[in-house]
């Protein structure tokens, strides 16, 4: 067959971009500004809430969502459930929100956590869970919101993957309390790096709003300072002379969205129908031919309830396979099809972890995909013939290694 070239990821820049970048630039306002803020407003649109807080980074959406909570009385060192599986981020930003983080293995099925095990894994300091809807796939939310609910936990939804999810006529990120995306080049909405919380919750914005920006007393939802340049009648207290913006009633970050990646997530927007589309006609075009490959691999698979969030397809070597990732993961990438691997499980895979004390077989599951499991893209510069390529690479290399 004829070699193709499968890049990983790519990112949609197109003209309107380019054109909001040197508008920005020419202006010499490129700090977080008017167009972050259309960029939030049209963000909260696709996911259905009410609000929406642009950051730097998926991480920091991860972690400034969890950090509202110290407004509510949370201390450092509670704790919040998160899977076992996930990029690593997942966890790093537990820690930098001053949390704890406690681990449940996941489902093999969904590569989501495993609700069974939430309750047990609760305790008198539990503050919040995190599910992650890895690879776009939704986590099962009516029993985690039900468990929430039970126990007076926040739910912060991690969907840095899950762009164009629905779970139950419901969208990704609208579920939970707050919702956290990832903006990174890979994904379906870009602004090269960025991240993007939701909520419909006012005072959450209003927090979050501050915490982006060290804390400061300075809230509001549109500011007329970093949007227009003009006086804010606010800023200073009618008593003190004091200025709101050097008040810092909270432990802050510094992680607010520019308006460079505002423009390229504004210009991304303008095709996100077609974007999201074209990947999931990709990724089902995989999945609905993946069994070919039983027992040897296999993939997740999209219930009637639900639309994946088309991120990646994940690939799993099952037990009965007689070949090895490596061998498998060198094939494909000597013929043009770039591959990652299915993260791994944080507590027990991940060294910077071993400080909690988990050790290897805590986590069996997550454990598994960490060493079996990988992805490859499925973008929106690729096609179906693409795909079939994938799919012919895939089944030559197991007439040739599977004995």
């Amino acid at each position: 067959m004829a070699k193709m070239k499968l890049p990983f990821g790519t990112i949609s820049i197109p003209p309107r971009s380019r054109e909001l970048v040197l508008e920005a630039l020419d202006a010499k306002r490129v700090s977080c500004g008017r167009f972050v803020r259309e960029f939030e407003g049209r963000f909260a649109k696709i996911v259905g809430t009410k609000h929406c807080v642009a950051v730097a980074t998926g991480t920091d959406a991860d972690a400034l969502a969890l950090a509202v909570l110290h407004d509510y009385g949370a201390k450092p060192g509670d704790e919040v459930i998160i899977p076992s599986l996930s990029f690593v981020a997942t966890a790093n930003a537990v820690l930098h929100a001053r949390f704890t983080p406690i681990f449940v293995d996941i489902e093999r099925h969904s590569l989501n956590i495993n609700v069974s095990k939430i309750e047990a894994a609760i305790t008198e300091k539990t503050r919040a869970i995190m599910p992650v809807h890895l690879m776009g796939k939704p986590a099962d939310m009516d029993p985690i919101m039900e468990i929430a609910a039970k126990y007076n936990l926040t739910v912060v939804e991690d969907a840095a993957e899950a762009h164009g999810a629905v779970y139950k006529g419901r969208n990704i990120g609208s579920i939970g309390h707050l919702g956290a995306f990832s903006l990174y080049v890979a994904h379906i909405i870009s602004t090269i790096e960025g991240g993007a919380i939701t909520t419909n919750s006012q005072e959450h914005a209003e927090i979050l709003t501050s915490l982006r920006s060290h804390g400061r007393a300075c809230s509001c939802l549109s500011c007329v300072l970093s949007s227009t340049q003009s006086y804010c009648p606010k800023r200073f207290d009618s008593q003190t002379g004091e200025d709101i913006r050097f008040t810092f009633p909270r432990v802050g970050y510094s992680c607010k969205m520019n308006e460079l990646e505002a423009a390229v997530g504004l210009g991304n927007m303008d095709l996100y129908e077609e974007i999201v589309n074209t990947r999931h006609d990709n990724l089902m075009y995989v999945l609905s031919r993946f069994d070919t490959f039983s027992p040897y691999l296999a993939s997740i698979k999209e219930d009637p309830w639900e639309r994946i969030g088309p991120h990646a397809l994940p690939i799993i070597i099952n037990e009965q396979a007689s070949f090895s990732r490596t061998q498998y993961t060198a094939y494909l990438e000597e013929r043009g099809i770039e591959t990652r691997t299915l993260f791994a499980s944080m507590p027990t895979q991940c060294p910077g972890y071993e400080y909690l004390g988990h050790k290897l077989g805590d986590f069996p599951v997550a454990e598994y995909m960490g060493r079996f499991g990988l992805h490859i893209g499925i973008h929106q510069e690729l096609g179906l013939a693409h795909m079939q390529y994938f799919l012919d690479v895939t089944e030559e290399f197991l007439t040739k290694y599977q004995k």
